[in-house]
């Protein structure tokens, strides 16, 4: 008999049952007393109510009933309160403020990192009022709960979506450029972002943009800092009459500023990336000690409208588990140091002479014998393999580390990709064996299916899905151009420089599936609690770029 708990799941023995307890009675105690009613939703939800307002890092556990509806267990509550609003709550006047402590369950299958499947939400909803002072509250009160909840050093990243959305609608372009432009910042992929807003590319003016608002969108999402930001992104959105929302973030900018004065502020457009629904003021919180962020929230004004009934809503939810770990971490003692992934294998070299010519001591990297971290005073090196280098980095192993855009894609693990290191170039290809493609297509009319075998399951699968093609993916780890010669499968999807093995082999190359360089990346916490790791990125793509940087002098704080 298996005695196991399922992955991501586990028990909770007394004494930390007893400390869940304590704090989960002291927030609800705190929300209580600015008003809150306490509700409760199902654990399961029609994937149709689950799909309208949410676009979650992870999945949710599906499933289908015995009456054959497709369920959901729920993995985010706001949703739930949206749907239940605009029902039960239809023809309520005056504000509904609600709170909650409910269990979440979140699928993390493919993901780089270790993730708890099933966690402690704690939350309200604030439905009927509108208005920055209402936003400045909501903030106040999270950060307040999180105090409660021992969390003694938070950083509190906010932003409005506003302005971009603003940007998007009257820069012109099409519907294809704008939802490319939200997929690349709800993944949080700047380089990608880079390139959809290059006004001197042809694919920019290909759709239609015009180059001042592209310009802008990008400009908008790398501004961060204090009350200077807003004024910063007034700049940027003002010429073309996009200031919309900043005046009000401003405002609560302030007020929370003067309500909390344990808290570190920061203005930080790239947290529009973590959920689609937001139409106004978005936040999250995040520790200096934990690789991942405590809580979020924002204002989702058009959410309820996907349920019949528009109607102003704003509200957060933090996880009592990270803020529990977060108030569990210790802080280092002495040098805190950046922790850096460098890449193992052909990545290698350029990766540490890029390190070196920013300005950090990388003594002992180009050579390192057994040793698996170098430590310099400018930071310590954890060699890994480029395909590890992603799952160090989301779990907060690391702080940053550079690897190739394939390995992460392949691991879509949860960081920011900040720059483009323009080494390491090569293609991923779709190859056959040479005059198969008239068999290879009868057998698809036939069956309706290849068999396509590949190191990269999870690239190859995305590329097939894109151009409407049934793939059976079979994985290799080694020899990938076996496969069709032993009948093992028809394709194979592999990375290839020049060509020279598939065609030593009697392969030829039949479509394209994308092309990879070396990217420089982060933790998303680190990234918003940590300022060098902004200050090595743009080091990093002015090297990359040939353009004039400034070396940083050594990478401790």
């Amino acid at each position: 008999m298996n005695q196991r708990t399922p992955t991501g799941f586990r028990d909770v023995l007394p004494d930390e049952a007893t400390e869940r307890e304590r704090i989960t009675r002291q927030v609800q105690d705190l929300f209580a007393a600015q008003g809150f009613l306490p509700i409760e939703t199902p654990t399961l939800e029609a994937m149709d109510v689950v799909n309208a307002g949410t676009h979650l890092p992870t999945s949710p556990f599906r499933f289908f009933d015995s009456q054959g509806d497709l369920l959901a267990m729920r993995p985010d509550v706001t949703v739930q309160v949206a749907r239940m609003c605009s029902t039960r709550f239809r023809h309520a006047e005056g504000p509904l403020r609600l709170r909650y402590t409910q269990r979440v369950f979140r699928e993390t299958e493919g993901t780089a990192q270790i993730a708890p499947r099933e966690m402690t939400q704690f939350g309200v909803e604030d439905i009927n009022e509108d208005g920055w002072q209402t936003d400045a509250s909501l903030i106040a009160l999270m950060l307040d709960a999180l105090i409660l909840s021992g969390v003694d050093e938070v950083t509190l990243a906010l932003a409005t979506v506003a302005p971009l959305r603003a940007l998007l609608e009257r820069s012109g372009g099409s519907p294809a450029w704008k939802q490319a432009v939200l997929a690349a910042c709800h993944a949080s992929d700047f380089v990608e972002l880079a390139a959809l807003t290059d006004g001197t590319a042809a694919k920019v003016d290909a759709q239609g943009v015009a180059p001042a608002y592209a310009r802008a969108v990008y400009e908008l999402v790398h501004v961060r800092g204090g009350m200077d930001a807003i004024d910063a992104a007034r700049r940027i959105a003002e010429p073309l009459g996009c200031t919309d929302g900043l005046d009000d973030l401003a405002r609560t900018f302030a007020e929370v500023e003067k309500r909390c004065p344990h808290a570190r502020l920061l203005v930080d457009f790239s947290v529009m990336s973590s959920f689609d629904y937001y139409t106004g003021i978005v936040f999250e919180a995040f520790s200096p000690y934990l690789g991942s962020s405590i809580g979020s929230g924002g204002r989702y004004d058009n959410m309820l409208a996907s349920f019949g009934t528009a109607r102003p809503a704003a509200g957060f939810a933090f996880s009592l588990e990270q803020a529990m770990a977060a108030s569990a971490a210790q802080p280092e003692t002495g040098v805190r140091k950046l922790r850096i992934a460098v890449p193992k294998g052909a990545l290698n070299k350029d990766a540490i002479e890029s390190l070196q010519a920013v300005g950090f001591d990388t003594a002992g990297l180009e050579d390192p014998g057994r040793q698996l971290i170098i430590s310099t005073p400018s930071a310590d090196y954890i060699i890994v393999r480029p395909s590890d280098a992603p799952a160090f980095v989301a779990s907060g192993a690391a702080d940053c580390g550079i690897c190739g855009r394939d390995s992460l894609l392949e691991s879509d693990a949860q960081v920011v990709q900040l720059a483009d290191l323009k080494f390491g170039g090569c293609r991923f290809v779709v190859a056959e064996l040479a005059d198969t493609d008239a068999a290879i297509k009868e057998r698809y009319r036939r069956l309706g299916s290849i068999r396509v075998a590949t190191k990269y399951p999870n690239i190859t699968r995305a590329h097939f899905a894109r151009v409407g093609v049934q793939a059976d993916i079979v994985r290799l780890n080694g020899n990938i151009e076996l496969a069709p010669m032993t009948g093992l499968a028809e394709r194979i999807v592999d990375i290839t420089a020049t060509g020279t093995t598939l065609r030593e082999n009697n392969l030829v190359i039949v479509d394209e599936v994308l092309s990879s360089t070396a990217r420089f990346f982060a933790n998303p916490s680190r990234l918003r609690t940590d300022a060098r790791i902004v200050e090595l990125a743009d080091a990093l793509a002015a090297y990359a770029a040939g353009a004039e940087y400034e070396p940083i002098a050594g990478g401790t704080r």
